[in-house]
């Protein structure tokens, strides 16, 4: 097999399986590692990949920082769909914490508590989704407003964090890598995403499948913090490191 057809292969593979090894090529093509990754190196100059640790992905790995209004509109249906697995998890009288992101606000959107509900969030859209319920008392973060996310950072939050301990919290993340753990564009988010993870009594991740095998620069935590993961879809691998790692995963694939 020649160069070219090397390529056309792993340009095939990554289009049907969305991520390739180093290792699986050489197998296949019986290769040297070292011929593999020259092919990697020249389909990314060749801007057709992206390479990873260990391997190559159609999408961008490193995931930048968009505005709230850019991102609830990429992978609608998806999220709905998590939102709707996620508000099957919220009971009556129940006090859970919402984070930051688009999954999250649709996931406050389909809330519709039959009994008392108690949210503490960072996020400014999630407050506006559910102002409109009642029975629904709200506490809102204080702090510098970050108006990509439209949600607060800082030490006010985590001060006011000190007071309370919930039942939940619904995490939205930007990235998911099997090395790096959950992680979210800005810093100071993940600063106070680590703070929620410690007040809250189950951590669960909404993350839609364009999440997985990326990673942004603020590192949240590992996966030993996580106790489920809610998405549209689960790569093999990330399912198999769940299942070892005994994190329960819902997918809500569409009908």
């Amino acid at each position: 097999m020649n160069n070219v057809e090397r390529h056309q292969y792993i340009i095939r593979k990554i289009k049907q399986d969305g991520h390739v090894s180093v290792l699986d090529l050489c197998d296949n093509l019986k290769v040297s590692s070292v011929t593999i990754r020259k092919d990697l190196q020249f389909l990314e100059d060749s801007g057709l990949v992206y390479r990873t640790h260990g391997g190559a992905t159609s999408q961008n790995p490193y995931q930048t920082d968009r505005t709230v209004f850019e991102k609830e509109k990429i992978h609608e249906s998806e999220k709905i769909r998590i939102a709707k697995a996620a508000s099957n998890l919220v009971i009556n009288n129940d006090s859970i914490i919402i984070g930051s992101g688009t999954t999250t606000q649709f996931f406050a959107r389909q809330l519709a508590p039959q009994g008392n509900l108690t949210v503490v969030t960072s996020a400014l859209n999630v407050t506006l989704e559910l102002i409109k319920h009642e029975n629904v008392e709200i506490i809102q973060l204080g702090g510098a407003v970050r108006k990509t996310s439209t949600s607060v950072t800082g030490q006010y939050a985590h001060t006011t964090l000190d007071n309370f301990f919930c039942s939940k919290l619904f995490l939205g993340v930007d990235g998911i890598d099997l090395d790096f753990g959950i992680s979210t564009t800005n810093a100071q988010e993940a600063i106070l995403n680590m703070k929620m993870i410690d007040v809250a009594q189950q951590v669960i991740v909404l993350a839609d499948a364009s999440k997985f095998g990326r990673k942004s620069f603020g590192k949240i935590v590992d996966f030993s913090k996580i106790d489920m993961i809610i998405s549209d879809d689960i790569p093999p691998k990330f399912k198999e490191l769940f299942d070892s790692l005994g994190i329960e995963t819902i997918i809500c694939k569409s009908d």
